[in-house]
């Protein structure tokens, strides 16, 4: 029998309607009901894509004896992060304060006035892992409510002004002064984080660490850094290498469960792959290497392929699991290897098959020996090499086609579907390639027409409904992509129209100090507490972006406010990102490039095309039209006046340049 859950959209909440659990989705209803019959309310979060999500519902929630003990001492409320990541942010935040720990599924008991007062992870069935077990976490919370209700509302208390605290403290650091030396800093915070046998930062669970990759790459081009690029591209080229990397179909996992890059937790996200799109893209243009062209080409053809929904849009996540165990679909026995390619030195040797298997005696396929090594090694010629890996993947995608396929989240959300457009307007500019820009306009149309509900920007789509107001990060990455679509394009009508949605958002979001923005807007009444995020997790911090999409406006614009209170909120930040770089990975990129001058560059198309393929860190392109002279862009109109490229920095113009290799000298980038 379906619960309230069969009603919702969400793939996740879809999984969890035939629970005996009596789920509600988030909303003022389970509250309300929590008043009246003074219950504790439990909200349980996570994801569609997430592996112990699904391990925790099929031991405790498909339960029916523990589905009847919750049912009859809490209200449950069960939140997919992915529509809500507003209160997936308040009650990790108050997770991590209780227990020192955070992840999904996110379990957190709460009063009926939304407080959290205790939580945790996943819990097992029976104790284990030193860990209670679920129904132990049941009672106790049952027992505390009625037996310590009176301690739970004063700690309740304390724990909203700790969360108002933590807000603030975010926003409250003195203001800093930052220099050239300041970016050496964090470059060699992010070496001494970083690990230098196989690349990425840090310890395992690996995850991709793009914003830190692109730090590092920006780093060479501004000063020469040779150890910034070369564990810059020494973590691509390992996750390229390694099993993160899908070798048969493109596309990326979310991260690696060891320091390899071999093992990955197999669930594919839009956003790791549109930011790694985008690291990348920094890797080519600095570098030139074809591989790096080549899995862009690949990620995006993924994305295309099975990320796509029919009328333009991109969904969510593929999940890690098929027939409930994680990874069966990618991998393949040595029985599978025997029956599909045969006895094969040369794919064994190339893949990294092993007869007992490289994990959990299966199968995950990587680059374990180079086209070169295999080259020399059998004393082929490279072409014939690549002939032979290329008909053997061919042979391993068919087959592997024929299995049941991991399920899709096929929700579309506007944060995400930001950060793919931006990844697609990248690539056409670096890779000069018309076509991702054509679907990057394409896209950013879709956008326009699907997220909006009532004249006003939702966060999520899926079968022709948008729902859920927007929050901060979705706007800021729309404003940065209709930015970037603009420089990639020309097409300087998208610079007009980010710096009015900008005024709408910056209206909604700012706080109290007129100076950072809150994750959501005003008027929102069904959180404790707003909260303002400053630092990155998966994806940039939605508060960093803003100030980015000030710089431009404000250099594009002619609006020396937007210039000045972007400056107010590096200021504030210079400290956290020097002491945690990695956590502050796109604050110190901004700080970088306006370290070294924030500038635009405007000029022609042709000249454009050419600039656009370098990387050229802090250097904003416009694309100068007579024909869209008059279309309210005053950068434009000054350029139009004039000859030759114009560039401006945050306090000056420069006299007009000749031609782009002149630009380039000005900018004395570093070159391969």
């Amino acid at each position: 029998m379906a619960n309230r859950l069969i009603n919702e959209l969400s793939p996740y909440l879809l999984q969890h309607a035939h629970n005996p659990v009596d789920w509600y989705a988030w909303g003022d209803e389970p509250f309300e009901r929590a008043k009246r019959e003074n219950k504790p309310v439990l909200v349980s979060i996570g994801y569609a894509a997430c592996h112990w999500c699904h391990v925790m519902e099929r031991e405790s929630f498909e339960n029916a004896d523990v589905a009847a003990y919750m049912n009859e001492h809490f209200v449950c409320i069960k939140v997919d992060r992915e529509e809500h990541p507003d209160v997936d942010h308040l009650y990790m935040d108050a997770v991590q304060a209780i227990s020192g720990s955070g992840g999904w599924p996110l379990n957190a008991f709460a009063t009926p006035d939304r407080v959290p007062f205790y939580g945790g992870t996943y819990f097992p069935p029976k104790p284990m892992y030193s860990r209670m077990s679920w129904m132990q976490v049941l009672e106790r919370m049952h027992t505390i409510w009625q037996q310590q209700q009176d301690e739970v509302q004063a700690q309740s208390k304390q724990m909203v002004q700790y969360l108002q605290n933590a807000s603030k403290y975010a926003t409250a650091a003195s203001r800093e002064a930052w220099t050239k030396d300041t970016c050496n800093e964090m470059a060699n915070t992010l070496l001494q984080q970083a690990d230098h046998a196989h690349g990425g930062f840090g310890r395992v669970p690996k995850f991709p660490g793009t914003m830190a990759i692109s730090y590092l790459l920006q780093h060479y081009a501004l000063t020469g850094s040779a150890a910034a690029k070369e564990h810059a591209l020494k973590s691509l080229d390992g996750m390229i290498a390694g099993g993160i990397y899908d070798q048969l179909s493109g596309g990326f996992a979310r991260y690696a469960t060891d320091e390899k890059w071999l093992v990955p937790h197999f669930e594919k996200m839009l956003y790791d792959n549109a930011l790694l799109i985008m690291a990348l893209c920094d890797a080519y243009a600095l570098t030139k290497k074809e591989r790096y062209k080549e899995v862009i080409e690949e990620t995006i053809a993924f994305v295309e392929r099975e990320l796509k929904d029919a009328t333009g849009g991109y969904y969510s996540a593929i999940d890690a699991d098929s027939e409930g165990i994680e990874g069966k679909y990618y991998t393949f026995t040595w029985q599978d290897w025997q029956q599909i390619i045969g006895e094969d030195a040369l794919l064994q040797a190339y893949f990294g098959i092993e007869e007992a298997g490289n994990w959990e005696h299966t199968n995950i396929l990587h680059v374990a020996k180079t086209v070169q090594e295999i080259t020399t090694e059998f004393a082929l010629t490279k072409s014939l090499v690549i002939e032979k890996i290329e008909e053997a993947k061919q042979e391993l995608l068919t087959e592997r086609n024929k299995r049941i396929r991991p399920l899709t989240d096929d929700k579309c959300l506007l944060s995400w579907n930001a950060l793919m457009n931006l990844a697609l307007s990248r690539a056409g500019a670096v890779l000069g390639n018309d076509k991702y820009l054509q679907t990057s306009t394409a896209h950013m149309r879709w956008m326009d027409t699907h997220f909006m509900a009532d004249d006003t920007w939702m966060h999520t789509w899926k079968a022709g409904k948008a729902r859920i107001i927007a929050n901060l990060d979705d706007y800021a990455y729309l404003i940065q992509a209709m930015l970037q679509l603009a420089s990639a394009t020309g097409n300087s009508e998208w610079i007009v129209r980010a710096n009015k949605l900008f005024d709408e958002v910056a209206a909604r979001f700012i706080d109290d100090n007129q100076c950072f923005f809150y994750y959501t807007a005003t008027g929102r009444n069904d959180m404790p507490v707003r909260k303002i995020d400053n630092y990155d997790g998966a994806t940039p911090s939605a508060n960093a972006v803003m100030a980015h999409n000030m710089l431009l406006l404000g250099l594009c614009m002619e609006r020396t406010g937007l210039i000045e209170q972007a400056y107010g909120m590096l200021q504030r930040m210079v400290g956290s990102a020097q002491r945690y770089t990695y956590s502050f990975g796109y604050w110190a990129c901004l700080l970088q490039q306006y370290a070294y001058d924030v500038k635009t560059v405007v000029c022609n198309a042709e000249d454009a095309g050419l600039l656009n393929t370098y990387l050229m860190p802090g250097a904003f392109i416009v694309t100068s039209q007579k024909e869209i002279s008059d279309n309210g862009l005053p950068l434009i109109k000054k350029a139009v006046a004039g000859n030759g490229i114009l560039i401006c920095t945050q306090d000056a113009c420069l006299p007009p340049m000749q031609s782009p290799a002149a630009v380039l000298q000005y900018l004395q980038l570093s070159k391969e």
